[in-house]
């Protein structure tokens, strides 16, 4: 393939850019001081506009001069307007494929698409802000096609075969929609909308000094006050589910023998995909909501910083309210050599006590502040104290579920971790994906025989994740299990 340069449509979209995040700035130049000829605004516009002439220009040259090829093995980008450079990114250093269409794209029928790396530097990524959807699918073919040596043929009979190997494992229905929204608590996000547009409302047209004598005889009427309250929540309930369906609709987890996809998205869509091979972990997450409706959260951890320009994007999470059991079958479809385990070892009770001891930093601070300054609650006159007290309560019952949560297991090449306490975090992953393992104890763990547990898997930022008061015969044999990793580990 010949190097070619980029859409001209990213042309467009830099220049949409430079409009959004100077608007601003030449409102306030131009229409807030409008007729104000003081020095510094008067020279403040000239450099406003040379500014943007500059930028425009500069913008224009970079389309001209950066392009990109691919070959056999690699893609080659060629960047620089006045200092030229070559990048060489081999398709076998790439982990992840993330393709975001937001409302601009759609606008224009375009997508943008991320090859991410190993490396935790962006720059190393390859980026196309914006492409066309042929262009973008054509390049992921033949990027995970290259990348796991197969020989492309015919680009028509390529497509076919891809779709047919595609096994769907869940797709979002109109139900797990209407639960989701109610789980997510998604509506509660209109009250501040609401306050925010108000507040701003009032600013403008001082809408509570005017109508001042309007909301006393509102509030002094109950059927008023009521109706007004039904809508409040009728309105919540809606944007809510409108919210979740703009953001879960058409959410389809699938894969091949190869890569995992991820599609998920109504205005704007994002899809993922990443190699079996290069998952790192599996992380099984249960805020409080979710461990009282029995849902769980999947993520798949990996090195990519999942994102696209400025946009960070939630993408490599499987749909975050599946049933636990329906959460496990979907793991053991997608990634048949990691083994999820339900049964785990928990901790000893001499760990509960451990834990119980413990002196709590955040508990000493908060008394100490609350002796000084020694507040009155509900009038009472030493009502400090019981504050503390009911401190001291919230952290003992939060340490006793994080001792009844808490779990290990090592399984062959397998290492399984769970913590938490009020929400819970399952953490799966294999022996050969971990780059570090740490031993450590405390004072008060050698008096109790005990230690604390580590693993850091590679990701952007890197993924850490640790058990406390483990007996330390375990903490002992989880660094012999991995030092076992030297006859399975290879380079990439």
């Amino acid at each position: 393939m010949k190097a070619k340069r980029y859409h001209f449509y990213l042309v467009i979209f830099e220049l949409w850019k430079l409009l959004r995040n100077s608007f601003f700035i030449g409102f306030y130049l131009y229409v807030i001081k409008y007729g104000e000829e003081s020095l510094l605004l008067k020279y403040g516009r000239i450099a406003f506009v040379a500014l943007m002439f500059f930028v425009v220009i500069y913008i224009l040259l970079k389309w001209m001069t950066h392009k990109y090829e691919l070959d056999d093995q690699s893609f080659h980008i060629y960047k620089g307007v006045f200092v030229k450079s070559k990048q060489t990114v081999p398709f076998s250093k790439i982990h992840n494929i993330t393709k975001h269409t937001s409302l601009f794209h759609k606008i224009f029928n375009m997508t943008s698409i991320r090859f991410e790396t190993s490396s935790t530097d962006e720059d190393a990524d390859i980026v196309f802000n914006v492409i066309t959807k042929d262009e973008a699918t054509r390049l992921e073919e033949y990027v995970t096609n290259q990348s796991s040596e197969e020989a492309i043929h015919d680009e028509i009979e390529e497509q076919g075969q891809l779709k047919s190997e595609r096994k769907i494992h869940f797709s979002s229905t109109r139900n797990e929609l209407i639960r989701a929204s109610f789980t997510s608590l998604s509506f509660l996000l209109f009250i501040p909308i609401v306050a925010s547009f108000y507040s701003k409302l009032d600013d403008i047209f001082h809408i509570e000094k005017e109508a001042e004598g309007i909301f006393s005889s509102i509030i002094n009427s109950w059927w008023i006050v009521t109706i007004l309250l039904v809508l409040f929540i009728l309105c919540s309930v809606i944007f809510g589910m409108i919210r979740t369906f703009l953001k879960y609709g058409k959410y389809e987890i699938s894969s091949d023998d190869n890569r995992i996809y991820i599609h998920k998205g109504v205005l704007e869509e994002t899809a993922f995909s990443i190699a079996k091979d290069k998952v790192q972990a599996i992380e099984i997450e249960q805020s409080l909501m979710k461990k009282i409706l029995g849902l769980a959260e999947v993520k798949l951890t990996s090195v990519g910083s999942m994102k696209i320009g400025d946009e960070s994007l939630d993408v490599n999470t499987l749909y975050p309210f599946l049933p636990v059991k329906q959460a496990y079958k979907i793991i053991s479809a997608l990634l048949p050599s990691y083994k999820v385990e339900e049964e785990m070892v928990s901790l000893p009770k001499k760990s509960f006590w451990v834990r119980l001891l413990k002196p709590s930093w955040i508990w000493i601070i908060a008394t100490a502040i609350l002796f000084f300054v020694k507040p009155r609650f509900f009038q009472l006159e030493e009502s400090w104290w019981i504050c503390s007290i009911l401190l001291l309560a919230i952290i003992m019952i939060v340490r006793v579920l994080n001792y009844l949560n808490s779990g290990y297991l090592l399984n062959e090449q397998f290492i399984q971790i769970k913590y938490g306490g009020l929400s819970t975090t399952l953490f799966v992953s294999k022996r050969d994906k971990i780059i570090e393992v740490v031993v450590t104890r405390t004072l008060l763990q050698k008096l109790f025989g005990l230690s604390s547990i580590a693993t850091t898997n590679r990701a952007n930022p890197v993924e850490q994740n640790k058990l406390d008061d483990v007996p330390i015969e375990i903490g002992r044999d989880f660094y012999l299990w991995y030092m076992a990793r030297r006859n399975e580990i290879h380079t990439e």
